[in-house]
């Protein structure tokens, strides 16, 4: 990709061979956040070729690139392409809190629909590639397409989705069970595998995530790997036994 790096702070679109590359009038890209809505629904060259031709290929980023920061306006919701981005806002003290880490296949901006800017910043966790979709535009064109609309409520409903995991009261164990099941489904959607995957994001990030200790964190990880459940090498983590993970996962504090 010849894209030039982007500004901080802001969506840099430049001239993309990727566009031609890996999708056409008929066809998206392997990640692409809408292509199942789309061609599942059978809708025509035409139709396919107005939602094409919104998208803009955006990048590369590098890891530590602001993809948007708060408080700016909003104007477009962004599918990554490849990478990860983590989303996160600065609380009163000036701590960073994050909200979540997208994977390819997946958007980004979306909660900012509401008030009209972002209300949080999106930084890049290493290389990431985005599509850039103007939301005024996609959103009249969604109003035609019945398909694209249902997709644009249940990217929404996956965002109330994730704030869910946080918002339940879920022990330390159970926490990163259904943290790391959730990663392994998000990445199965993509065809990647689900049983072994790397985690981009920091130990630590982690732990900010799901509101622990980064020594707790650490210690979960080693106890479910000394119990076989997984197996941690480095940053690559392969499930041994997701129905473990599944068990602690869906115990609450009744069970205890």
């Amino acid at each position: 990709m010849s894209a030039s790096h982007p500004p901080r702070g802001a969506y840099a679109t430049t001239p993309n061979p990727a566009a031609a590359n890996d999708g056409d009038e008929l066809r998206f890209c392997s990640t692409c956040a809408f292509s199942d809505a789309c061609i599942s629904q059978g809708y025509d060259k035409t139709a396919l070729s107005e939602l094409h031709v919104l998208v803009d290929h955006v990048g590369p980023y590098h890891a530590g690139d602001y993809i948007f920061r708060a408080g700016e306006p909003f104007d477009a919701i962004a599918a990554v392409r490849a990478g990860m981005v983590k989303t996160f806002i600065d609380d009163s003290l000036g701590n960073e809190q994050i909200l979540g880490f997208a994977l390819p296949g997946e958007v980004i901006g979306l909660n900012a629909i509401h008030g009209s800017r972002y209300p949080c910043n999106a930084v890049a966790l290493d290389t990431v590639h985005l599509c850039r979709i103007s939301f005024p535009k996609i959103s009249t064109l969604a109003a035609r397409m019945p398909g694209l609309q249902t997709k644009l409520f249940s990217l929404l409903s996956a965002e109330i989705g994730k704030a869910a995991l946080l918002a339940a009261n879920y022990r330390t164990e159970e926490r990163m069970a259904a943290f790391l099941l959730d990663t392994s489904a998000r990445y199965a959607r993509r065809g990647f595998s689900a049983t072994r995957f790397s985690l981009t994001m920091s130990r630590t990030e982690i732990a900010n995530y799901l509101r622990m200790a980064p020594e707790t964190a650490s210690r979960v990880l080693r106890r479910l790997s000394d119990d076989g459940v997984i197996a941690v090498k480095q940053r690559e983590i392969i499930l041994l036994q997701p129905e473990r993970l599944a068990q602690m996962a869906a115990s609450d504090d009744a069970s205890s």
